[in-house]
């Protein structure tokens, strides 16, 4: 179970307790927070400590590596044997366990997943995610592995955008992949030049990137971000080929086994532009590299079987030609006077505006729409002296303009940062309960 170094000891507990770990492998800076909360987790028996220092209770791991025995009797396993527990993000409520099989590996073997980002052995790949993650997983081990790919690793201990910009500069990479909001931190610094010399290929994952963003890292770089999604259930569900045409804001095509289609509570299919969710057939069998279940909660097992489909909770459309369009968290649409708003939508209209540096789109109760839309907005960095209600107005102005006006916040908040869950993922259902107690309260 891959965990991320963002971790607190309460994350930390949590995890050991849901999984009943019997091991743990950490290096110095997490290890105070395990020992924190160890003895409340009496199925840990083994530390394990990667550090040039020694600790009281722990292992030395890399002791135990040279000592061991060049010899080593690989245990047979199967297919679907299980591997590996990914903790999902936990946007919605605590993270649940999805365990996968080994078949989620095998599956970067197949031609359809070579095909996206159609890696070759001369390649340097740079996977900038928290090794915690599915992502990281597939971009470190996964799909440099069945190329034979160069890895390159970058000890940040944060997301640096000047490190990076000068990392790709300074090392012969040829290939990243990385969420959205490294690109965006990126955008949003002053740099001369973002030409970089042996960079060809760029991936994006993890949230939806906005056109607008993508628009502005094609002008700056020379170069087209291409779209990938997936959960820590699903792993590579879909994206855009290398060498496919890019659709802005696309999040690609359907990658096979997966056969992707658009469906309705009920799991039957919907036809081309219509919002559904996003399922994947499991019926009458389940594709290899889809999650086993979730571990010890057959409840929540059964309840993502939405009739021959997996329901992955996302809300998208799909158009004539195949291209995928994420629209939000089936929990983050918005329902006001009638009309359902994806907040993605609203939130690519406000990217354009300069004065916008992030921002999350939630819905506010109302006691005649039902619901309106209402935006917390962090500012860049030119416009935090700027009138607070006549920027507003401003933006609100400009949503209108740009997108169907019945989209545009009606409520704005600007706020300093947005909370996020460990991955960076904005934290909608934090800002939605924020947004309804304070109205409770009104």
């Amino acid at each position: 179970m891959p965990g991320t170094t963002q971790m607190k000891a309460k994350d930390i507990l949590y995890r050991l307790k849901q999984s009943n770990a019997h091991s743990i492998v950490t290096t110095d800076a997490l290890a105070p927070e395990v020992d924190s909360v160890a003895s409340e987790c009496p199925a840990l028996k083994t530390k394990l400590l990667v550090s040039d220092h020694g600790r009281e209770g722990w292992l030395d791991f890399r002791s135990l590596i040279q000592s061991a025995s060049p010899d080593h009797t690989c245990i047979k396993s199967k297919t679907t044997d299980p591997m590996v527990i990914f903790f999902t993000s936990g946007t919605t409520g605590f993270p649940k366990m999805a365990k996968h099989s080994h078949g989620l590996s095998l599956r970067h073997s197949f031609p359809s997943s070579r095909k996206l980002l159609q890696l070759k052995a001369s390649d340097v790949f740079w996977c900038l995610s928290d090794p915690g993650w599915i992502l990281a997983v597939m971009g470190a081990v996964f799909e440099p592995w069945t190329a034979g790919s160069t890895v390159f690793i970058h000890h940040l201990p944060q997301f640096d955008p000047k490190v990076i910009v000068e990392t790709l500069f300074k090392y012969p990479i040829t290939q990243c992949i990385a969420a959205p909001s490294v690109y965006r931190m990126i955008l949003q610094e002053n740099f001369g030049s973002l030409r970089f010399p042996t960079l060809e290929h760029c991936t994006t994952g993890g949230e939806a990137m906005l056109p607008e963003e993508q628009e502005k890292w094609r002008q700056r770089t020379g170069l087209l971000v291409h779209q990938v999604y997936g959960q820590s259930e699903t792993g590579l569900t879909c994206g855009t080929l290398r060498g496919s045409q890019v659709k802005p804001g696309s999040m690609g095509k359907a990658i096979p086994p997966f056969d992707v289609q658009v469906i309705d509570d009920e799991g039957n299919v919907l036809p081309p532009n219509t919002e559904g969710n996003l399922g994947i057939r499991i019926k009458p069998t389940k594709p290899i590299g889809l999650f086993m279940l979730y571990e010890n909660d057959p409840v929540k097992t059964a309840k993502v079987e939405c009739g021959d489909f997996y329901n992955t909770g996302d809300k998208v459309t799909i158009d004539e030609e195949g291209y995928i369009w994420f629209l939000g968290r089936d929990d983050d649409i918005i329902n006001a006077s009638g009309y359902r708003i994806g907040p993605a939508e609203v939130e690519s209209a406000l990217a354009e505006h300069p004065a916008v540096a992030e921002s999350a789109v939630v819905s506010s109760p109302d006691p005649i729409r039902g619901q309106v839309v209402k935006a917390f907005i962090v500012l860049t960095p030119q416009f935090l002296s700027h009138d607070p209600d006549q920027l507003a107005k401003e933006l609100q102005e400009h949503v209108k303009a740009v997108t169907a006006p019945y989209k545009y916040p009606r409520k704005v908040e600007f706020v300093p940062e947005l909370p996020k869950t460990i991955t960076g993922k904005i934290k909608r259902s934090e800002l939605r309960e924020k947004e309804s107690s304070q109205m409770q309260r009104q």
